[in-house]
């Protein structure tokens, strides 16, 4: 009995539904989907991105979602495959009780576009329930005096299924007394029969059990059963009838509990006790069996529980009349339930911004609002406003749904926020009414880009500085309010020497400091110039930038370099030659030496550091000229070794030193005589290639005087010639050869001489001037140049493109061209 009641009830909720969706407007076209009922959490329904026009992945992005309501949410979107799927179990029989077709109706929100969509789910039956009787056991009690053919109504099953699946056919057991006769009756359910077939003898069988099955033609098939025990009793030969086969009332859904609706009423033409009528409800629903009581005696039906149109408008009952022989009638009650304006509308925000830019345009959208009554007619009708002289309006969007947007563009600086009044009222007598209140800040938009607090920035770093160490920082505010007034620092993008610019310098991007992601070098570039931006967090981001000129300042890590002399790479020692004639402060050799540093770390000073002979040679402190401090005498030894310190001014301050060898003599033969003291310790194989280079030298040297003794001939033939050609001449410059290298780690000396010559384009004559000899590796001075008398040389000679040239012949050289 109770399973009837909650059948009925269900099959109100459902009319309802569908009275309720023939009110919709219609909006964007409808989705239809349809699905077995009992299927399982996650089942696929339908492709609803597809049907959309959308990628699955585009539901998220787009703020897709179902927002029907009034119901526990039988469906779910699934934001992996773009498709609607089961929330959970579905019974179409307690949703869609009684009717042939179940469609439940939702809605689909697409918050970007603020579009409502509608789709119809068609649930469609499976044969999951069997047929049932609301009693399992029925007892009937007849007379023995009962005519064949009589005929005894028996309890018809019920089967929530529809089509096939629903009840199909009665069977009763075999007995020798009673047949099974169904009855169609005018709603299109069976209602089975018992018919007596052979009179009843009641000394001969008192009691007859039977069994009667009702079976669906669903797959597979589904029975259910009821055991009636038949009573034989003596003589009661006149059933109760009702005087009408169907009762109908209608009632106000706010009708006070305990009011009577109606009567039945049944009547028995047997006298005394057989006319006796006991009123029963043969069926009724779960819902209906709470809110209705019949009385067993009087026949009335009466309310025990409150009644709401919004939760079933309708109820179906049947009665029965029975008398104390077990004849029975039979007689149906229909009550519908009417409604009144007992629900207030139902104003739900579906979609909100809490807060709006203030340049935002008009006709930008603020909330969506659900309007809902769930009264009918003109109770259900909703009017939606919005109260107070505010710039906003509200538009019909799909169906119950509205949208609040703004009537004219918003100042935040006039009115920073606004608190919106949206009032629904319905038509019904008396109208009801529901106010929602919107609380709306009016945002600040990013219109400040952040400023620097200096123009530019310098900063200083010394070189070799640490990694990580920090350089600088600089400072950006931005007017605006919380992100749009957050800054972060970055650098701009660039190179130096090839490398990007972030590999040597990073920024804070919080806090702007600037630190060195490597170790400077100044020798390798002493400023850098750099471009900071700083960037806002509103959308769109501001930025300004600003230039900062990092200079790199010297440090003393370079040591002095000695440039001359060289040191040979065969592990020899370049030798210098100062005449034994020479004169105090005689300019033997010259050390030239450079700092990579610069400033006072590159200021270098020459001292003497070591010297063979004491006193017999100074060196310029700030020149690093090296000269005779006092004549030479025939008792100083030939080879002087002398070792030169050369140290910057930095701190601490670094140094180099150099190692000279200066031979002391007049003349190369006096050179060939001493050569051997100058020579290193040689081993045997070296011998014999010393004893070659000594012969060659002596070699040179007698073509050499040969060769000076034919230049004073024609010196003297061609007087008037040199005149004219000195006359013509211009500035002399000379340049020192110094260099006779030992072989095989074989130190010797070659004396150089150096020739002065001015060459006259275009005249096969030249003046050659024989200087004194210059033993060290310097330029000829001009007063030795004025001393010697120019000599006069005929033959052809070949110039270059300038009109004097210098031409330097040294002994050795003239010992080559000869061989």
């Amino acid at each position: 009995m109770a399973n009837r009641q909650l059948l009925l009830d269900r099959s109100g909720l459902v009319l309802l539904y569908i009275f309720l969706g023939t009110l919709r407007e219609s909006g964007a076209g409808q989705i239809r989907y349809s699905v077995l009922e009992e299927t399982d959490k996650g089942f696929f329904v339908g492709n609803i991105s597809k049907d959309l026009g959308l990628e699955p992945r585009e539901l998220a992005e787009r703020g897709v979602r179902i927002v029907s309501r009034g119901r526990t949410q039988l469906f779910a979107l699934n934001p992996r495959s773009g498709s609607l799927v089961t929330a959970g179990r579905i019974d179409r029989e307690e949703l869609c009780m009684g009717s042939i077709k179940c469609q439940l109706n939702l809605e689909i929100l697409m918050e970007d576009k603020v579009k409502i969509y509608g789709v119809v789910v068609e649930v469609r039956d499976i044969n999951d329930n069997a047929p049932y009787f609301q009693e399992g056991e029925l007892e009937i009690k007849m007379s023995e005096n009962a005519a064949t053919g009589m005929r005894f109504p028996l309890p018809h099953a019920w089967d929530p299924d529809i089509g096939k699946n629903s009840l199909q056919s009665y069977e009763l057991s075999s007995n020798t007394h009673f047949s099974l006769d169904v009855q169609s009756g005018a709603d299109g359910n069976k209602y089975p029969e018992l018919v007596l077939e052979r009179a009843l003898d009641r000394e001969e069988k008192a009691v007859h059990h039977l069994v009667l099955t009702a079976s669906d033609a669903g797959y597979p098939v589904r029975t259910g059963t009821a055991r009636i025990r038949v009573m034989v009793v003596d003589a009661n030969d006149n059933a109760p009838a009702f005087a009408q086969s169907e009762y109908r009332v209608s009632v106000p859904e706010n009708v006070a509990v305990g009011t009577e609706l109606l009567l039945v009423n049944a009547t028995d033409p047997d006298e005394g006790a057989n006319a006796e009528v006991m009123y029963s409800f043969r069926y009724v629903d779960n819902k209906a069996a709470q809110v209705f009581k019949l009385d067993c005696n009087l026949g009335t039906i009466s309310t025990i529980g409150e009644l709401n149109h919004e939760e079933s408008g309708f109820y179906e009952m049947e009665v029965q009349a029975m008398d104390n022989a077990g004849y029975s009638a039979r007689a149906k009650v229909l009550i519908t339930v009417l409604d009144v304006n007992d629900n207030a509308p139902e104003v739900v925000v579906t979609s909100l911004s809490s807060s709006i830019l203030e340049n935002s345009p008009r006709g930008t959208l603020i909330a969506l609002l659900n309007v809902n009554d769930q009264d009918s007619g003109e109770n259900g009708q909703v009017i939606c406003f919005t109260q107070g002289n505010l710039p906003f309006k509200l538009e019909k969007a799909y169906g119950n749904y509205y949208s609040l947007v703004t009537d004219t563009l918003l100042d935040r600086e006039l009115v920073p926020s606004y608190n919106i009044t949206v009032t629904a009222t319905d038509r019904g007598s008396p109208p009801l009414s529901t106010e929602t209140h919107i609380t709306l800040n009016v945002a600040d938009t990013n219109d400040n880009p952040p400023a620097f607090s200096h123009a530019s920035y310098s900063a200083y770093i010394l070189e070799n500085n640490p990694r990580g160490a920090s350089i600088a920082s600089v400072t950006a505010q931005d007017p605006d309010y919380g992100e749009n007034a957050r800054v972060t620092y970055s650098l701009a993008e660039d190179s130096l020497q090839g490398a990007p610019l972030s590999s040597y310098i990073s920024i804070n991007s919080d806090t702007g400091v600037l630190y060195a992601l490597r170790s400077f070098d100044y020798e390798q570039f002493r400023n850098l110039q750099l471009q900071v931006m700083a960037h806002d967090s509103g959308d769109p981001p501001l930025s300004s930038n600003v230039s900062l000129s990092l200079f790199v300042l010297d440090q003393n890590d370079n040591s002095p370099e000695i440039l001359f002399p060289a040191v040979p790479t065969d592990g020899s020692t370049g030798v210098e030659l100062a005449p034994r004639s020479a004169e105090p402060g005689y300019l033997v050799t010259k050390v030239v030496a450079v700092d990579r540093d610069s400033g006072q770390n590159a200021w270098l000073s020459y001292r003497l550091l070591k010297a063979s002979e004491p006193g017999l040679f100074a060196v310029g402190l700030h020149t690093g000229e090296v000269r005779t401090a006092r004549a030479l005498l025939y008792s100083d030894t030939l080879k002087q070794s002398l070792v030169v310190a050369v140290q910057d001014h930095g701190r601490p301050p670094l140094s180099a030193t150099v190692t000279l060898t200066v031979a002391v003599a007049d003349s190369i033969p006096d050179v060939l005589a001493e050569l051997g003291s100058l020579e290193s310790p040689a081993s045997p194989d070296d011998s014999g290639l010393t004893l070659y280079l000594v012969v060659a030298v002596a070699a040179v040297s007698c073509v050499f005087l040969a060769f000076v003794i034919v230049l004073l001939a024609l010196r003297l033939r061609r007087w008037h010639t040199s005149r004219l050609l000195q006359a013509s001449g211009g500035r002399l410059a000379g340049v020192p050869t110094s260099h006779f290298e030992g072989v095989d780690g074989m130190r010797a000396f070659l004396q150089t001489y150096s020739h002065e010559a001015w060459l006259t384009a275009g005249s096969r004559g030249s003046h050659v001037i024989f200087p004194q000899p210059n033993y060290a590796d310097t330029l000829v001075s001009q007063e030795s140049c004025e001393k010697s008398e120019p000599v006069l040389l005929s033959g052809d000679s070949v110039f270059s493109k300038d009109n004097h040239a210098l031409i330097q012949v040294s002994a050795y050289q003239i010992f080559s061209s000869e061989i």
